[in-house]
């Protein structure tokens, strides 16, 4: 335990030392460069004041009085003139600010404003909640979006709230599609080396706390590199190891040779494991950091809203312990189904043999989805149908004497040659493999919607876009897309793809801002709106402004996109 902390206690400290890739360290964070009171006077009134740092401004236009009728918000004071890259000419505050509510204000001030610095940062649109008393229902359109709502809730809370809340919702991430994934991988760590029960708990708890220790790890990086980590883990000779490694790991399943270390490193691992049985911890730490790592550029909103509270504050310790708290949350949950369920197999025996062969399979799976953004569909296809049948092949000689289980081989190997099928026809779908004979409306469809979209990859030709849109007076949708982002793959097809969404956006400017490339451009396009990376969809309103608390982070289907455009054009 006490090797674990140091190790902790090492990985934590180093981003606290020091930050190479910070172009500004100098840049204080929010609550320290704009400092807000507020007070109630003599005569009732309630005063909202702002201290501003030198080399900081307000704007004025971003001042935001949610939970208040109109006739309440105060007068706004004389502002000066400004001129920056982001929003044009503005009038903003300096030095300090002093905002008057009368006496008869009540109920909860939700305070919307911005603040940006002259050395060329602009910090994130904040809410501050001002309770003046009395009761008032709440304002609709006042929400926060879910990020930035948890941003705002690492903030106000202590640290063992937030981890508590944070571990929570790791519960209920383990399962996304996101962390499923993890499931076959400890399975295949516990069962297929045949652990006793006791030897289960401790290969899954080294491999969830191992995971959680990469992922608190992949989170602050993230946070202090922007979507450069995202980038850097989808390299395709990273991704090519990581899955020649699967590889490597599949084929002693199958009895082709055994994994061992040098004899002097072995003898020496020997001794120091003596009397354990099952599986080897050093290879539960290694395939923990492996999950870790397939898991580290899946955006969710729990973990944007992590970062965006790092980014703010400039709090790292804090940040990356809430992250190691999701991370934990999003582990135990596998731990307990593969541990417990372990408990009702049956004694060792020639089964586990069987086992073992089915998570080598497992294993050349996890390299095929580990490599996945870096085939074409079809080859994808043609993979995974060979896989399919050289699975029903093997499973055969051990379930056809079973009258239940008899037709499932054959199933399996039957799907793995329609997919092959397809594949040779340029097919895509793994669930309909015989698309490409059944017509091209789908497809149709699908290029309907690339082509809508406005692809653009530096700030300039954005800013062109964003500003003959507000010309028009037209509504933005801004989508956050990379290449090796399948989440976004999969939006393009199942979202943007159906003609129904297609019909609601009738009228919608779309822009696809291209991330792919780590480049200063695309870093320039995820601060504009202080993005932590793909999948995130932006509304921008007629006038101009982004519509924050209805950003998207995170894939999100169909349904739920229509539903929250629905929602968000009928606020204005």
């Amino acid at each position: 335990m006490r090797v674990l902390l140091l190790f902790l206690t090492f990985l934590l400290a180093g981003p606290l030392q020091a930050n190479p890739f910070a172009a500004k360290p100098d840049f204080l964070p929010v609550n320290q460069a704009f400092v807000l009171t507020h007070d109630r006077l003599a005569d009732g009134q309630v005063r909202l004041h702002f201290q501003i740092q030198d080399g900081y401004y307000l704007y004025q236009k971003r001042l935001k009085f949610d939970g208040l009728p109109p006739e309440q918000h105060p007068q706004l004071p004389q502002a000066e003139n400004h001129h920056d890259e982001f929003f044009g000419d503005s009038a903003v505050y300096r030095t300090e600010l002093e905002l008057l509510l009368p006496a008869n204000a009540s109920g909860e001030l939700r305070l919307g404003w911005q603040g940006c610095a002259d050395a060329g940062l602009c910090y994130p649109p904040q809410t501050t909640p001002i309770a003046l008393g009395g009761t008032q229902a709440p304002t609709p359109g006042a929400e926060q979006a879910s990020d930035q709502a948890l941003a705002g809730t690492l903030q106000q809370s202590t640290l063992a709230w937030s981890l508590l809340a944070f571990f929570g919702l790791g519960l209920l991430l383990a399962f996304t599609p996101c962390s499923l994934p993890m499931l076959p991988i400890l399975a295949g760590l516990v069962m297929g080396n045949g652990a006793s029960a006791r030897r289960g708990w401790v290969l899954a708890g080294v491999y969830v706390l191992s995971m959680a220790l990469v992922y608190a790890a992949l989170g602050v990086f993230a946070a202090l590199l922007g979507a450069s980590l995202q980038a850097w883990l989808q390299q395709p000779w990273l991704l090519g190891s990581l899955a020649a490694l699967f590889v490597l790991l599949a084929l002693p399943m199958f009895g082709a040779f055994e994994l061992q270390l040098p004899a002097a490193l072995r003898d020496r691992l020997d001794r120091a494991g003596q009397g354990t049985r099952g599986g080897n911890l050093y290879g539960a730490a290694l395939l923990g950091a492996l999950s870790g790592l397939l898991m580290g550029p899946c955006m969710t909103a729990p973990l944007a809203g992590a970062l965006l509270y790092i980014a703010q504050s400039g709090d790292v310790l804090h940040g990356a312990l809430v992250l190691f708290s999701l991370g934990l949350g999003m582990g135990v949950p596998l731990m307990l189904l593969v541990t417990l369920g372990n408990r009702y197999l049956p004694r060792p025996g020639a089964w586990m043999n069987l086992v073992k062969g089915l998570f080598g399979f497992v294993f050349l799976a996890m390299a095929l989805y580990t490599v996945r953004t870096l085939l074409t569909e079809p080859l994808l296809l043609a993979l995974a149908g060979a896989w399919l049948i050289a699975l029903g092949w093997a499973a055969w000689p051990a379930l056809h004497r079973l009258p239940a289980l008899r037709a499932v081989p054959l199933l399996g190997a039957l799907w793995g040659g329609l997919l092959l099928v397809g594949a040779a026809a340029g097919g895509s779908n793994l669930w309909q493999p015989l698309q490409p004979f059944a017509g091209n409306t789908q497809s149709a469809a699908q290029a309907t919607a690339h082509d809508a979209f406005v692809t653009v990859s530096n700030p300039v030709d954005l800013q062109r876009e964003l500003d003959a849109a507000k010309a028009r007076g037209q509504w933005v949708l801004v989508d956050y897309y990379a290449d090796w982002c399948v989440s976004c793959k999969v939006m393009e097809k199942q979202v943007f793809g159906r003609a129904d969404v297609q019909a609601s956006l009738a009228g919608v400017h779309l822009l696809r801002l291209d991330v792919t490339a780590d480049s200063p451009a695309s870093r320039e396009l995820l601060q504009r709106y202080q993005v932590p990376g793909p999948p995130s969809l932006i509304w921008v309103g007629p006038e101009g402004d982004e519509r924050r608390a209805r950003r998207i982070t995170g894939e999100i289907d169909a349904a739920g996109f229509l539903q929250h455009w629905a929602q968000t054009r009928s606020q204005g």
